[in-house]
């Protein structure tokens, strides 16, 4: 079964986005590579996969707290992958990641509503 057609998954946003970002993340540092620009690409393919993975591991949090800090981890990773997609952008040799960066925008905006919503509903609880 597909992750993104799973049930359990299909109508959560975050995941889908970050999931389907992985595989565009794949794809470039896969591009980088055949550019011989193995250690760029390394580190693309490392922080821009661990947004998704720390997304879906928030999804079996322990509690409200553990859940906005794996997603606060995500969203550290997403800010590492934007400077390495940067550094792409101007370096005039390496392929233009403009579409990735567009994306990653869009995530950290969905990730940082998701934090600052879970905070409220947290300080609510206490």
């Amino acid at each position: 079964m597909e992750f993104t057609n799973n049930p359990k998954y299909k109508d959560n946003l975050i995941l889908k986005l970050t999931f389907e970002f992985a595989v565009n993340i794949i794809n470039y540092s896969e591009e980088l590579d055949k550019e011989r620009k193995f250690s760029i690409a390394n580190q693309i393919l490392r922080s821009g996969t661990s947004i998704g993975a720390n997304v879906k591991e928030a999804q079996n949090a322990e509690s409200k707290k553990d859940f906005i800090h794996k997603l606060k981890i995500a969203l550290k990773e997403a800010d590492e992958l934007e400077y390495w997609l940067y550094l792409c952008h101007e370096v005039e040799s390496y392929p233009k990641p403009d579409n990735l960066q567009n994306k990653l925008t869009e995530i950290k905006k969905v990730l940082n509503k998701i934090v600052s919503s879970s905070k409220i509903k947290q300080t609510e609880i206490s």
